[in-house]
């Protein structure tokens, strides 16, 4: 009978399991400010100035401003602090590490053809890490809502016969809850499943023990208070190794290319421990735990040009296309209560595999301008404008992934982000700082702020090589959903992004 069940709902069922939902979208759209330390000292605007490893981010005709020959390496302390309010709880924490987030080469060939207005050639590699997910934080407070909600919500949304959640003869719970996870809506039916065996939810008429055709569900939780703690934390990166060429037309306009193939890998764990002490409640312990672990790889390309108005006066144009990526994730889960089936805990040990899918991420115009006071100094402006509308999950024919964009179109919004930098050069050594703002990706401003940041800077030229120190401080405040359906509450984060890049770069 459980197979037979089984098979009717998935026929019936979508193609993809495991809900991908906006922040997912978000997250790999999103590229920070990393690269070399002069890069990081001026903010990133170097869209119209070239001359730097990162500078080809921006815009890939920054390679051919290079007059020789050049590789750099940058090391980095990176710093993420957290406050955390949630209810009537506050939290503070703060995360480091250090990495490696800048490495590249660029070689230059020059014309030999003196009559050639095509005054020279660059060919170079960079890897850039765009963005650092590591990251933990917890949130505490007392909230009216119980995690029952989570499970209760799969339930209501969903038609799950009773039948399908119990054992067959001789069945272990951990090889039902696999079996489960391999239908086509096999996720909705697990949690289904976790919430039955956790003795957090019963069918409502549980003394019928033949009756697997019941839908209904109620819960073992009590309506009160309910003490939360939930842990969130994270590891990963997303990185870019750019392949680019750029040429020097009559050392005025540089045009450059750059072939990008990117790189995601993603681990978040998420645990929520709820207490209550709630008159008549069955249930007044639980702990659910989700890691989720995620990897992809991309492609995308990038085209710009820099174009001397004056010997001292550049601007530069560049577009970004949208990146395309192909991602799968696997997550396993695990949950306890004080009403649990003490074999419960071996679901803990299954790893569900889903199928791959499609990521396709907004493109993005730059816009710069820059002056070069001689061997003194310089001052630069970039302007970028990103429409994250254009994130699409797909196949978009996919029922849950053409309700997915649409929310993506009814939420998300158009981002324009502003970079200002400025150096000063005395002798051998190099004073710089920066200032950026970019704005908010959602349409709800007060859910998901705006970034604000500023950088400052050192360099030594020693001639042959450089030695490049940079640190900067941005700050964004955000809401984070806890789970995306039944426990809706968010916790509000004031997050405060620190680092510290050491760059050593060699003329070859």
């Amino acid at each position: 009978m459980k197979k037979l069940l089984m098979l009717s709902i998935g026929l019936l069922s979508s193609s993809y399991i495991l809900a991908q939902d906006i922040t997912d979208a978000v997250r790999y759209s999103m590229d920070e400010i990393q690269g070399t330390a002069r890069f990081r000292a001026m903010s990133g605007a170097f869209g119209a100035l070239g001359g730097d490893l990162s500078s080809v981010n921006i815009n890939p005709a920054g390679s051919a401003i290079f007059n020789n020959s050049e590789v750099s390496l940058s090391l980095g302390l990176f710093n993420k602090k957290n406050d955390v309010s949630y209810f009537n709880g506050l939290n503070s924490s703060s995360n480091s590490n250090v990495d490696l987030n800048q490495l590249g080469a660029a070689f230059v060939f020059k014309n030999a053809n003196t009559n050639s207005k095509w005054r020279k050639f660059t060919l170079s590699i960079a890897y850039d890490r765009s963005t650092d997910y590591d990251d933990e934080w917890v949130a505490s407070g007392t909230n009216t809502t119980s995690i029952d909600s989570y499970f209760l919500s799969f339930t209501n949304n969903n038609t799950i016969p009773f039948g399908i959640l119990k054992l067959l003869p001789g069945e272990f719970i951990e090889d039902a809850y696999a079996d489960i996870g391999t239908l086509q809506n096999g996720y909705s039916i697990q949690q289904a499943f976790l919430g039955y065996w956790s003795g957090i939810l019963d069918p409502e008429n549980l003394d019928d023990e033949t009756n697997n055709d019941e839908t209904n569900y109620l819960s073992n939780v009590a309506s009160g208070n309910f003490n939360q703690n939930y842990l969130y934390a994270s590891t990963g990166y997303n990185g870019k190794l750019a392949f680019n060429f750029a040429a020097d037309y009559n050392e005025k306009i540089y045009f450059g290319l750059n072939l990008n193939s990117h790189f995601i890998n993603y681990e978040k764990l998420t645990r929520l421990r709820e207490t209550n002490n709630n008159s008549g409640s069955i249930v007044n312990n639980i702990a659910f735990e989700n890691l989720l672990n995620t990897t992809g790889s991309g492609f995308s390309f990038q085209l710009g040009t820099i174009a001397k108005i004056t010997n001292d006066l550049r601007v530069g144009l560049s577009y970004n296309s949208p990146t395309w990526y192909r991602i799968s994730d696997e997550l396993s889960q695990g949950i306890d209560s004080n009403n649990a089936d003490p074999e419960i805990s071996y679901i803990g040990n299954i790893i569900n595999i889903y199928e791959e899918y499609k990521l396709q991420t907004p493109g993005k115009i730059t816009g710069s301008l820059a002056y070069v006071f001689g061997k003194t100094g310089l001052i630069s402006f970039d302007y970028s404008v990103k429409d994250y509308t254009n994130s699409k999950f797909k196949p978009s024919t996919d029922i849950l992934f053409s309700n997915l964009n649409n929310q993506i179109n009814n939420e998300l919004t158009t981002s324009a982000s502003y970079k200002l930098g400025g150096e000063y050069r005395y002798k051998q050594v190099s004073f710089r700082g920066g200032y950026h703002f970019e704005e908010s990706p959602y349409e709800d401003n007060d859910f998901y702020g705006d970034l604000n940041g500023y950088s400052l800077g050192l360099g030594y030229n020693f001639g042959n090589f450089n030695l490049d120190f940079a640190y900067s401080q941005s700050q964004r405040d955000f809401n984070q959903q806890l789970y995306n359906t039944g426990l809706t509450d968010s916790a509000s984060l004031q997050s405060k992004y620190s680092d510290f890049i050491l760059t050593l770069g060699f003329d070859i």
